[in-house]
């Protein structure tokens, strides 16, 4: 018996030990140096004092950063909001789709994961510009609507002007429900398919409309999947550096962004260390916020 659990014992720590370790050497052992930093302070161009100074954090908390930092959680809020809006309805949709349309278009909510995320930003900048294919069509529709006016004998309308669809903060909150889109719908429609159906025909049959059928019966079946939904859309989007820096403006810096430039350009790394911390400090905030919800849900399931 000693002989058998010595041996899985082994083969446990043989299967265990090389992720561990990897993870320890290209992980935490890296965020532990970066988490020093934001105790430490510049003496040279290339060293770093680690004194265990707090002036870093309080830095990060001042009016300007702190506004951004704001900002940043604003414009993450408006993006999974929107993203919820937008994936709830089409997750419910390949529910309720036919088995054999089903993969399809599941394979067209992860297309987008197959295409490089600096080429996806690009073809939305072609998009959104001044010149691009949304002023484009709307220019177009304009021209039918000034000649559909003119053709019943009213005062045709004027020259289009191109609206400013890019770098603002609304090409900043497109881009990112652009990106993180996917990461709303399939949390949901793992929850929605679980759900089941015979519940929603059940309170149709009983006088419910089909909005209030939603809100009530799936909804509250479906929250698991929302809250997750919600923070792997929420995550990332705080984080984001590539869209904001491509499609926003001066006033459209996201805290990813004031981050990179304390490392690049500003050679100032125990700052940007700081306020990388402070953001992964926010993360683990609504990590610790979803499982503090989910707490005690398995026993009441149970009891039931």
């Amino acid at each position: 018996m000693a002989t058998r659990t010595q041996e899985r014992r082994l083969a446990f720590l043989a299967t265990a030990l090389p992720p561990i370790g990897w993870v320890v050497v290209f992980f935490l052992a890296p965020l532990a140096i970066v988490w020093a930093y934001s105790f430490g302070q510049n003496v040279s161009l290339t060293e770093v004092d680690i004194s265990g100074t707090f002036a870093n954090y309080a830095r990060a908390l001042q009016p300007l950063y702190l506004g951004i930092f704001l900002k940043s959680i604003f414009i993450a809020g408006i993006t999974t909001l929107l993203c919820l809006i937008i994936g709830f309805p089409v997750a419910l949709s390949i529910v309720f789709a036919g088995e054999r349309w089903r993969p399809w278009l599941l394979l067209l909510i992860m297309l987008p994961f197959w295409t490089n995320l600096l080429i996806r930003t690009y073809a939305l900048i072609a998009v959104l510009r001044t010149q691009g294919f949304a002023n484009f069509t709307l220019e177009w529709l304009w021209d039918q609507g000034s000649w559909l006016m003119t053709l019943v004998g009213l005062q045709p309308l004027g020259d289009f002007t191109p609206l400013q669809m890019l770098y603002n903060n609304f090409a900043v909150v497109v881009g990112l429900v652009y990106v993180h889109l996917p990461f709303m719908v399939l949390p949901l429609f793992a929850a929605l398919d679980r759900i089941d159906k015979s519940l929603m025909e059940a309170s149709l049959d009983l006088g419910a409309g089909h909005i209030r059928t939603i809100f009530s019966i799936v909804v509250p079946l479906a929250l698991p999947g929302i809250i997750s939904g919600i923070i792997i859309t929420f995550v990332p989007a705080l984080g984001a550096y590539l869209t904001p820096d491509l499609l926003g403006g001066p006033d459209s810096q996201m805290i990813a962004n004031v981050i990179e430039r304390q490392f690049k350009r500003a050679n100032d790394w125990p700052f940007g260390a700081a306020l990388s911390f402070l953001l992964m400090y926010a993360t683990f905030a609504v990590i610790a916020f979803r499982a503090y919800l989910a707490r005690g849900k398995p026993a009441e399931g149970h009891g039931i």
